[in-house]
């Protein structure tokens, strides 16, 4: 009967018995897959929750983002381990397995480059825990992140090159050897490089600071190996070179701790004595008593008789830095000012000339020839 059915097929004995290897060989390749597969749904479903929970009682963050960092590269692995038995369970050529060993490693490599890859973020609790412990700035944390991320890229294809046969240390050595050539031809990326670390060493400010140069103004966004990102008020983004900051001198308003007022109050000349006096006290008094001025340094004075005005000169600090609310300060101060002006009667004065004539005549004369006559 089986010869019947082999016959009518156009098969023989031998090539049947082949057939039925390869087929069984599918079946238990899809069977080891499949076992797999169930393993990483227990593991998704049952021991990731498990240990979030157990991480989350230890009271330590770092081991939390360790988790969350490798949970995603795990289940990779365990799909990834099942269909590599899965094949290597085939009954492939020798050749056909090496290669599909070098991948399996190269792919495992991969997986353990984007876990680290992952947990060398600037945003990572392992971060803010060097942060806390050692008092890292942030700029500072932003950066070495990158170089961080860096030095896992480039070992990881070191890596996976000499996994695959690459001799990597000629290559190494050709680097060396033609580092010369490559500096003379990217002095530009090396002065920022360059620039970027005395910024980060220095540390004129940091990520969210306000900082003005002669070239940029608003705030700081992101450092990288080649340029700083500043968000201008307008909302623009504005990328400097490393190289130009470090050269530029730099403002920073985020660090001032108190924001000044000064300017000059002109009255008339017709002022009285008395009335002067009385409005330097009264604007002193105002400015010692207003919650929102600093009480460190508080100046009024009358400085000067100036062309058309007699000059009062103040001089103080607010508390607040913010630009908003340094604005509100400085409004409720000028309302102030004016309050107490118009209580004493004083007036503002304005820039004028006047002229005087030595011979009234001129001016009768000068008048009687500009009136029309009837």
């Amino acid at each position: 009967m089986i010869k019947e059915c082999l016959n009518q097929l156009g098969l023989t004995s031998i090539q049947a018995v082949f057939a039925n290897t390869i087929v069984r060989a599918v079946i238990g390749a899809l069977f080891i897959y499949l076992v797999f597969l169930l393993v990483d749904k227990v593991v998704k479903r049952c021991i990731f929750p498990w240990i979030e929970k157990l991480t989350r009682k230890s009271g330590n963050e770092l081991d939390d983002k360790l988790a969350a960092a490798f949970f995603k590269p795990i289940e990779w692995f365990i799909l990834l381990t099942g269909l590599f038995f899965a094949l290597r369970y085939l009954p492939l050529s020798i050749s056909a397995d090496n290669i599909i060993l070098d991948i399996y490693r190269s792919l495992v490599i991969g997986l353990i480059t984007w876990g680290f890859y992952a947990l060398s973020s600037g945003e990572s609790v392992l971060s803010r825990e060097i942060k806390e412990k050692f008092k890292v700035d942030d700029i500072l944390i932003s950066f070495f992140s990158k170089v961080v991320r860096f030095i896992v890229l480039a070992l990881a294809i070191v890596i996976i090159a000499q996994e695959w046969g690459y001799e990597v240390d000629g290559f190494i050595a050709g680097l060396g050897l033609g580092g010369l050539a490559f500096a003379l031809a990217a002095q530009d990326l090396l002065s920022n490089v360059f620039g970027g670390i005395v910024i980060i060493m220095e540390k004129p400010f940091s990520i969210g600071d306000w900082i003005v140069t002669p070239s940029v103004e608003g705030i700081v966004e992101d450092i990288n190996f080649r340029s700083t990102k500043v968000r201008a008020f307008a909302q623009s983004l504005i990328t400097v070179p490393n190289s130009t900051l470090a050269k530029e001198a730099i403002t920073n308003y985020t660090r001032m701790g108190k924001r000044r007022i000064t300017f000059q109050l002109g009255v008339t000349y017709d002022t009285p004595r008395l009335k002067l006096q009385q409005c330097v006290k009264r604007l002193k008094e105002m400015l010692d008593n207003h919650p929102d001025v600093h009480p460190e340094r508080i100046m009024v004075y009358f400085e000067q008789f100036n062309d058309s005005s007699l000059d009062i000169f103040l001089y103080f600090f607010t508390n607040t830095i913010v630009w908003e609310e340094f604005l509100a300060v400085r409004q409720d101060i000028n309302f102030k000012i004016m309050d107490i002006l118009e209580e004493l009667e004083v007036s503002v004065a304005f820039p004028s000339r006047s002229i005087y004539f030595e011979n009234p005549q001129i001016v009768k004369n000068y008048t009687m020839e500009e009136t029309p006559q009837e």
